[in-house]
């Protein structure tokens, strides 16, 4: 069972290849991925970096549009949805599913009680009063958005702390509940940065809060690198970046959907609105096996809950890995 995206280094040492030789679908990070031309100052490794990295947080606070008092970093999202469950009292944990696995992991390691609740079929299902409720939006495996603003609702009239994974929210400009952390203290946005913004090896993640809660969450000092640091503060700042990678993501996922129900493989292709599609077919096993047997590594999801491994996840990738993706799928149909 694949528990995760991207784990190219196992397949590779399966194939007897080397990891570049993969092309790879599993992993959901935006297929605009241009060539760097980063300076690397030699103060960044030298030096030690400002213990609050200000400067990173408030390219942040500028981007997001919050205040830089708002934001808490961490060695990664998974990192900060660890902490947060560990600094969060309640005990009753209600996991929107399916959703990343790994916030069920943060929930037992830091002995909450956990009840799940399908967000397909039963939404509306009541949860308890001043319990904690995690919500992916868009949400993963299958990238659909999902307008909270009632839901958001009951659970501040049940004093629920609110946790919302918005880590895929750029690709297509959706709504973020972000301003209303001034408003209710009990709403922690998480914000991964490797999706959008290419950089899944810089280790930054961070989540926005109300300023009186960013004691209780503080991770230790330095916990980023400096070299982290520097390069996500650039490519944030980078306008053209932006520009070009929500283009890319529309054209390319746009050929993506027709690539896939061109090859009259699937029975179900569930639209999205992140950068990766969601698909079933009863031969999924083969098509995983037929398309690794060619090097393409894609997701298989019954890992998650409420699903099967009759279900496969596609990421949106450039011309180039499509195109032999299209050939690989027509080979199999």
């Amino acid at each position: 069972m694949m528990l995760h995206g991207a784990n190219i280094y196992k397949y590779a040492r399966e194939l007897d290849c080397e990891p570049n030789e993969i092309i790879d679908f599993s992993s959901n990070i935006n297929c605009y991925q241009p060539e760097l031309a980063f300076n690397i100052p030699s103060a960044a490794i030298v030096k030690y970096a400002d213990t609050n990295y200000t400067a990173l947080k408030n390219t942040i606070a500028k981007e997001y549009k919050i205040d830089a008092k708002e934001v808490a970093l961490f060695n990664g999202a998974t990192a900060g949805i660890y902490a947060l469950m560990d600094s969060i009292r309640a005990k009753n944990v209600y996991l929107y599913a399916p959703l990343y696995g790994e916030y069920q992991k943060a929930a037992l390691k830091s002995k909450k009680n956990i009840y799940k609740i399908n967000r397909i079929e039963d939404i509306d299902t009541e949860v308890e009063e001043k319990s904690i409720v995690v919500f992916v939006n868009p949400s993963t495996p299958e990238g659909s958005y999902y307008e909270l603003d009632e839901l958001f609702l009951e659970w501040k009239k049940k004093k629920c702390t609110i946790i919302l994974d918005e880590s895929f929210i750029e690709f297509e400009g959706h709504k973020s509940l972000r301003k209303q952390i001034q408003d209710y203290k009990k709403l922690y946005i998480i914000q991964s940065f490797s999706k959008f913004y290419t950089c899944a090896g810089v280790r930054v993640g961070a989540i926005f809060t109300h300023k009186k809660n960013i004691g209780k969450i503080t991770p230790p000092l330095w916990n980023i690198s400096s070299l982290d640091a520097e390069f996500l503060q650039k490519r944030l700042s980078d306008a053209a970046f932006k520009r070009s990678a929500l283009e890319m993501h529309k054209e390319q996922k746009q050929q993506l959907q027709n690539i896939l129900k061109s090859s009259n493989i699937f029975d179900q292709i569930v639209e999205s609105d992140a950068n990766f599609i969601l698909v079933h077919t009863p031969n999924a096993a083969e098509l995983f096996e037929h398309l690794l047997a060619h090097k393409i590594l894609v997701r298989t999801c019954g890992s998650f809950d409420y699903l099967s491994d009759e279900w496969l996840r596609f990421a949106v990738k450039d011309t180039n890995a499509q195109q032999q993706l299209k050939r690989i799928l027509l080979a199999f149909s």
